[in-house]
């Protein structure tokens, strides 16, 4: 069956999003929540592609261009909307698998989208064993001492709940005494991290914090009530909370923190000549529509940012 994303935001704003279940049916390559359906095929009919563009392809490093493909690794496990194993169990499709691919339609080249674990990512650029990390990476400060970062979305995190609980989230005070779950090596873990220094540093109950590698696990861990919420990324959030019905969103701001708009990115060694082509690319996509298409696609509309920008302000570095 091939069906394209159809997206459609509710009156209030507030986007509904199609659920990126583990196991989906065999019989069903697209996933319905209120009015919107996800192509979850591996085929991804309704994927946005643009025409290569010579003057920006012409940037690409030559060995890139000489190989003709752009190796792209992204986080492994189910964090749909954003990447996530399709019907098949085997391709990796989402926004990031999208936005990755834009980009090397743009450049002339052909995505080769591959998987690691979160920490093994940084690893594989830093050998130079792929060329870009696409996968909700934030720029911080400290990463931007290694790595050059070309920005394409809003980092913005959510606080998730079990749908019975009473937490109401004001500031971090709240958590105070809570059992939170994060991403090992994230920027959530960094901003939970602050959080609880500063809760401490005021007298309160420290938060125990409870690290998770994979998405499946933290859902059961909400949803058995073991967890008092978990701290991640804002789409991954609302497309858990609409779909399985077991959790509820409570809280959401900059993945940065109070004081700074977050920003995702794309992640490339420092100086390899790479990250120019890369935000030359996402500009294009940006002013001649198919970046907004992507966006649109995957209910990301929260998420969209008006310029792609080089190394720009990050996560401040910890103390």
């Amino acid at each position: 069956m091939k069906l394209s994303a159809l997206v459609a935001a509710a009156a209030t704003g507030v986007v509904l999003l199609a659920t990126g279940c583990t196991e989906p049916e065999a019989d069903s390559a697209a996933q319905p929540a209120g009015s919107i359906t996800f192509d979850l095929s591996p085929a991804q009919s309704g994927r946005v592609r643009a025409a290569k563009v010579d003057a920006i392809a012409a940037e690409v490093p030559r060995a890139i261009r000489d190989r003709g493909t752009l190796i792209v690794t992204g986080a492994s496990g189910a964090a749909p909307p954003l990447r996530f194993y399709a019907t098949d169990d085997k391709t990796v499709v989402g926004s990031e698998v999208d936005f990755a691919s834009l980009i090397a339609d743009i450049l002339g080249l052909k995505l080769d989208a591959q998987v690691a674990d979160w920490s093994q990512n940084f690893v594989r650029v830093d050998s130079g064993e792929v060329d870009a990390f696409i996968s909700n990476v934030t720029v911080t400060e400290e990463r931007k001492e290694k790595y050059d970062f070309a920005t394409y979305r809003k980092d913005n995190v959510a606080l998730e709940v079990p749908i019975q609980s009473k937490l109401e989230f004001k500031d971090r005070t709240s958590l105070a005494g809570k059992r939170i779950g994060v991403g090992t090596g994230t920027n959530q873990e960094q901003l939970l991290v602050k959080w609880n220094e500063q809760n401490r540093a005021e007298g309160l109950a420290p938060i125990d914090i409870a690290y998770f590698q994979q998405t499946t696990d933290y859902y059961l861990a909400l949803a058995s009530q073991r967890l008092d919420g978990y701290l991640g990324p804002n789409p991954t959030a609302i497309y858990h909370a609409a779909t399985a019905k077991q959790t509820k969103i409570v809280g959401t701001f900059s993945g940065a923190g109070d004081a700074l708009q977050g920003e995702i990115a794309v992640l490339t060694k420092k100086d390899n000549g790479l990250i120019t082509a890369v935000q030359h690319a996402l500009a294009h996509a940006i002013e001649h529509g198919a970046y907004q298409q992507v966006i649109d696609r995957w209910a990301l509309r929260s998420e969209a940012v008006t310029e792609a920008r080089i190394n720009p302000p990050g996560l401040p570095k910890k103390r």
